[in-house]
């Protein structure tokens, strides 16, 4: 989604000497979650959906005034990829050095870095920015487990726009998602076990406007290999979920809606990893009625199933 989950967050320019007091005030740049529909007739050019997450990441402060230390605290309940760095320093050193990446559980961090001033008789300036990425970094990541269809067993849902859609799935984030032509209203259910990362439903408008580039429900879910499934254009105040909850493959999480930027109802399914700071999706299979892995293809029929159905179990 460009979900970004990543934010930059400046830490603006501080001046002082060793008899002053250092303030700070804090500018967010929030990222983006592009998401992809169907085009209409009238369009002529690829149009994303933009959602905004919330900032659940904060760089924060303790130790002594003129010899800081900082921390992270992480209100995700799994890990995020924070990045740190400098824009400007004057007479001032970090330890260890910056830029550095750290990798951050839910919670409070333990002491990341401090801050000293090289010559402590003399003024000194910083100017700090941090950016972070939901997930632990992965690389060289493939799928080991197929994923159910989001959708109730015996049901047949036909894929509208699959990898590579011709319409809007080009960037990082897109290129490997589908979309499913499903009327508002229809149960979703969890593609496979995991922590809910993510659970908007507070959007209510929609349609080919720009202005709602920023509001599309969603949910996102975390699982074991460290891969996310992301649930989007959801029902206003249907999820069945919040953060922190763990869910079963095939639990109902929410229900399909027509939220954000939209020409009609759908349901915007993909896997993303962290890749680099990166958030990509990546390839996946779905499992058929018998049991076995199959790619989505764009205009084909996808047929949910239930858990009991491969062999049930936690996957």
């Amino acid at each position: 989604m460009k979900i970004s989950l990543l934010f930059l967050v400046l830490l603006l320019l501080c001046s002082f000497n060793s008899a002053a007091q250092k303030l700070y005030k804090y500018q967010e740049e929030q990222g983006v979650w592009p998401f992809s529909d169907k085009p209409t007739a009238a369009e002529k050019k690829q149009t994303e959906l933009k959602v905004a997450p919330k900032q659940l990441v904060s760089l924060l402060q303790s130790g002594e005034e003129h010899h800081p230390k900082y921390y992270i605290r992480n209100d995700y309940a799994g890990p995020v990829e924070v990045e740190i760095d400098f824009t400007e320093q004057d007479n001032i050193r970090a330890t260890p050095d910056l830029p550095r990446l750290f990798v951050i559980e839910p919670g409070k961090s333990d002491i990341l870095f401090e801050i000293n001033p090289v010559d402590e008789l003399e003024s000194w300036k910083l100017a700090l920015k941090y950016r972070y990425i939901i997930g632990r970094p992965l690389t060289n990541y493939k799928s080991t487990t197929s994923y159910l269809p989001p959708i109730a067993p015996g049901t047949l849902v036909q894929i509208s726009q699959a990898f590579y859609g011709g319409f809007s799935h080009h960037d990082a984030q897109n290129q490997y998602a589908v979309d499913l032509s499903i009327p508002i209203g229809t149960p979703v259910y969890a593609a496979k076990s995991g922590i809910v990362l993510e659970s908007e439903d507070n959007f209510y408008k929609s349609g080919a406007y720009e202005a709602y580039n920023a509001q599309a429900n969603n949910i996102r879910i975390l699982h074991d290999d460290g891969a996310m499934t992301i649930y989007a254009h959801l029902e206003l105040k249907r999820n069945q979920v919040y953060p922190g909850l763990a869910v079963s493959a095939g639990q109902l999480i929410g229900y399909s809606g027509n939220s954000g930027f939209t020409t009609g109802p759908h349901l915007h399914f993909a896997v993303q990893i962290n890749n680099g700071m990166e958030l990509v999706s990546v390839p996946f299979t779905f499992f058929n009625p018998q049991g076995r892995a199959v790619e989505p293809e764009v205009e084909g029929w996808l047929q949910g199933i239930s858990p009991a159905q491969i062999g049930g179990g936690r996957f």
